[in-house]
């Protein structure tokens, strides 16, 4: 590794697990292990029952089914975090880099999915027209291609750090610069696409509310709580990413320590963005089921014939 100043990104553990100094990981490492214990079955029943799901376009089925897998192996990984918070990290500097550069794909191929599917329904409601010429398949690949291209620095920074007998795996920079950059190119990023969602939200919202465009509304909610859920989960740690680049631009150690204090909390709450989808489906599904046979023909037909 190269030799510097290390600035420390991912984690706030100490270099022993003292009591004292511990104790604020407590919280997310129990936030973690139910996002696991709902989210992991949950994300397994809906890529094998697809829920709901016929009432969807084939893009929009697509879309919700890239939208689980991604979230599955979001959270296949956490076990490894959750183990590391409370043992250390025993599993090497490959294993580290791999680990969190998974994460991060699945955390921008979740973020990019929603995005989609915000614009797809933009596209479908607001200006009744087709997504895109593209197709599944290929929007799919585009979407994880791009998510694989902004993981790269999750992937070169991070690094085995020990201290003394206590391992960490976290992001390290050289300099303070360094940090910056890559927290505002993350935040610009991430605000960039809540935004996008925000916009569609609020122009699909209008549309619905001035006609009533799908005769099962269901469908529109289940799309709108995927969205506005994925929105509020992760202004918190956007918001933080900002604070933080604005504390090490005034080099004020203060404002550092401050705004680093619920980072760990705050990264453990955007997990909880995976395990949520599955109870939306489920919860739709079983709405869905309260309406009457012909309204949701009536809905899917719609949908399939503003898509071709």
């Amino acid at each position: 590794m190269e030799q510097c100043n290390l600035t420390v990104v991912e984690s706030n553990m100490s270099p022993s697990p003292s009591s004292y100094e511990y104790q604020p990981h407590v919280a997310p490492v129990v936030l973690m292990s139910i996002c696991f214990l709902v989210g992991f079955p949950g994300n397994i029943a809906v890529l094998l029952l697809r829920p709901n799901f016929q009432h969807l376009s084939s893009l929009s089925q697509s879309l919700m089914l890239n939208l689980a897998f991604s979230d599955l192996l979001c959270l296949l990984i956490l076990p490894l975090w959750i183990y590391s918070f409370l043992n250390s990290w025993t599993f090497g500097r490959e294993v580290c880099k791999v680990v969190i550069y998974l994460i991060y794909c699945s955390v921008y191929g979740s973020q990019l999915t929603v995005t989609m599917l915000a614009v797809q329904r933009y596209l479908l409601v607001v200006r009744l027209k087709k997504f895109l010429q593209l197709g599944g398949k290929r929007l799919l690949v585009l979407l994880w291609l791009v998510a694989a291209l902004l993981s790269i620095p999750a992937l070169v920074f991070q690094q085995l750090v020990k201290h003394d007998n206590w391992s960490e795996c976290m992001r390290v920079y050289c300099s303070d610069a360094r940090h910056v950059t890559a927290l505002l190119t993350e935040s610009v990023v991430g605000f960039i696409l809540l935004f996008v969602m925000a916009f569609a939200y609020i122009q699909v919202r209008r549309k619905v509310n001035q006609s009533a465009f799908f005769n099962n509304p269901q469908t529109n909610r289940l799309v709108t709580s995927i969205i506005v859920t994925s929105f509020v989960l992760w202004v918190p740690y956007l918001t933080v990413n900002v604070l933080n680049v604005i504390a090490y631009s005034l080099n004020n150690k203060n404002l550092m320590n401050f705004f680093n204090t619920p980072w760990a909390i705050v990264v453990a709450a955007t997990f909880v963005n995976s395990c949520l989808n599955p109870l939306l489906y489920a919860f739709a599904s079983y709405k869905m089921h309260q309406t009457p046979t012909t309204n949701n023909a009536a809905a899917v037909t719609t949908e399939e014939e503003l898509q071709e």
